[in-house]
């Protein structure tokens, strides 16, 4: 196999996308429950402490990235028809289903949580917020889970079908 500019964008949209849905599945399966467990305030702080430490150079360029590669990864295989439209979809499903639903629907509850001030909430107070972030945030990163997981088989498929 002849190491091209095409090879090397697929290589690292399918490690940048692998990455991103083994990131959703672990929180998902793991993180999350685990934090659930926590009593409110436990729960805030570490979600807070989480989103803050999550939002680094390293992260966004493997989070991000894909939503730009996956839509060149489509466009450098378009001579075959086959593999250009499940490259494309993963493409769309991963802006729609990561892209869009991080910065409109995870996004604004985490600042919303970041804006906090934790230790001056009454317990009251704690649970309302709580309730306000936990259920939502979970949803949307359901989407995010299943939308970066059909995104990756569909990059493994469509290499399948490029020879």
């Amino acid at each position: 196999m002849e190491v091209n500019f095409k090879i090397i964008v697929f290589i690292i949209s399918i490690l940048f996308a692998g990455l991103t849905a083994g990131l959703c599945f672990t929180w998902s399966n793991a993180v999350t429950p685990g934090i659930g467990r926590l009593d409110n305030i436990g729960f805030l702080k570490a979600f807070q402490a989480m989103n803050r430490a999550i939002i680094n150079g390293q992260f966004m360029i493997v989070f991000m990235g894909p939503t730009i590669l996956l839509f060149l990864n489509a466009y450098l295989f378009r001579d075959n028809n086959t593999v250009f439209w499940l490259f494309l979809v993963a493409a769309i499903l991963f802006f729609i289903g990561i892209g869009l639903v991080t910065v409109f629907g995870n996004v604004p509850l985490n600042e919303i949580l970041d804006a906090s001030n934790l230790e001056a909430l009454s317990k009251v107070e704690l649970q309302e917020l709580r309730n306000r972030f936990e259920l939502p945030w979970n949803r949307w990163h359901t989407i995010r889970t299943v939308s970066s997981f059909i995104s990756f088989v569909f990059l493994i498929i469509g290499i399948l079908f490029s020879k």
